[in-house]
């Protein structure tokens, strides 16, 4: 080092007493023409590169600066875009990274994190309690130490910035943990990642037929966002309804349509609960196996169908006990002379009469021998109508003889 340094001391100091002599002969010299200038200015132009550093300084001293080294690029989709950049590529838990932004929002909120997995999965794959919240300046530039923690994913890692307030814009930046362990990245789903933005509603009303037990129907309107990369084709979700304590019974649903990346668009699936179902149900909507929204839903009872039992069990057995007296009247043995003495009456035995305890022959004996033999030549059919309309008051048998007097014998003595 000593031997270079002097030859190159001693090279520096003969180059300086060439140009001192050169210059001093061209002042001597008369002037002979315009040969001499040019000629003086030629020497010390092929001399500049030999001068060492003050010499060059002097002999320059308006030369441009030597620009600086060329700094750690900013990570950032393009110029103009938010972008961030770490003061270390790899630290251990307990040290501090400085973290610098530029291109973003003057007066703007941030989030420092550090993720594991890349953030595949959102902000549960970053160290949350251990993050930090900067505003950005004027111009849109930052500069914050955050501390760094070990993620609940394992790495590969990098430090996420987003805005909390405002438009949404967000920047990463590759980091590594040391110590930390490292798995090979998941996969990520395809279709994009849908996030319901919006509250859901069930749109429709119940009819008469729900009223009498059919079943209830209603359409779930969710708007989704599409958080990832990639446009989110047909996608293919889960509604399930439960009700009470039991599990929900979950049915595909094919939504026809596209949601484009970091854009929303509304999705309309119909619910539909069985025949007869009342009460409070819930429904549940499932997308990548991840439940998005659930909505409680209170149906009616159906009381249509209350109704309907109450008169099924009214009017069948009454129907029934009349089918059957008519079955009973129809097969059952007709007697001669029965119909015609339904109407007259049921025919008492021969041995009473109407007065209990009196016997045969006494007052009131004629009446019934008498309806008796109305009753036989009607059903006979031998009679006439005028010998049914002018009936004897009483039978050749039981009419009271002339000769026999029905009077009382008087007394002796008597009038």
């Amino acid at each position: 080092m000593n031997g270079e340094t002097g030859t190159g001391g001693a090279a520096g100091g003969g180059a300086r007493t060439g140009v001192l002599r050169a210059g001093r002969a061209a002042v001597r010299a008369p002037r002979r023409g315009r040969r001499r200038p040019v000629v003086a200015l030629v020497l010390c132009l092929a001399l500049a590169p030999a001068l060492p550093p003050a010499a060059a300084a002097q002999a320059a001293p308006y030369a441009a600066a030597p620009a600086p080294a060329a700094s750690a690029p900013y990570a950032g989709s393009a110029d103009g875009e938010p972008a961030v950049r770490l003061s270390d590529k790899e630290a251990g838990k307990g040290g501090t990274v400085t973290v610098t932004g530029r291109g973003w929002r003057p007066k703007a909120l941030l989030t420092l994190l550090i993720c594991g997995q890349n953030m595949i999965g959102g902000t549960n794959s970053c160290a949350n309690g251990d993050g930090r919240a900067v505003t950005t300046d004027t111009h849109g530039a930052f500069r914050r130490k955050l501390p760094v923690a070990e993620p609940p994913k394992p790495c590969p890692c990098v430090v996420h910035v987003a805005t909390v307030t405002g438009a949404a814009a967000d920047a990463e930046a590759p980091f590594t943990v040391a110590g930390h362990p490292v798995a090979p990245l998941p996969k990520e789903r395809a279709g994009g990642r849908l996030a319901v933005v919006a509250q859901p509603r069930l749109t429709g009303s119940s009819n008469l037929l729900t009223w009498f037990g059919a079943p209830a129907q209603r359409e779930l309107r969710v708007t989704v966002g599409n958080l990832g990369s990639a446009p989110a084709k047909d996608p293919v979700f889960q509604v399930g309804t439960s009700h009470g304590v039991f599990a929900p019974q979950w049915a595909e649903q094919q939504w026809r349509g596209t949601v484009p990346a970091g854009k929303k668009a509304e999705v309309r699936l119909p619910v539909e609960l069985p025949a007869g179902a009342h009460g409070d149900y819930l429904v549940s909507l499932k997308y990548g196996g991840k439940v998005l929204v659930e909505q409680p839903w209170g149906v009616g009872r159906p009381w249509g169908v209350t109704l309907f039992w109450v008169l099924l069990c009214v009017v069948v057995p009454t129907a029934v006990f009349r089918i059957g007296m008519a079955v009973v009247d129809r097969v059952r043995p007709h007697l001669p002379g029965r119909d015609h003495g339904r109407s007259a009456g049921r025919t008492r035995p021969a041995g009473r009469t109407h007065a209990a305890g009196r016997p045969p022959g006494a007052a009131g004996t004629g009446k019934r021998i008498r309806n008796r033999t109305a009753r036989e030549r009607a059903g006979d059919g031998t009679g006439t109508p005028d010998d049914s309309a002018a009936l004897p008051w009483f039978t050749p048998d039981t009419a009271p003889s002339t000769t026999t007097s029905t009077e009382r014998p008087t007394s002796k003595g008597s009038a």
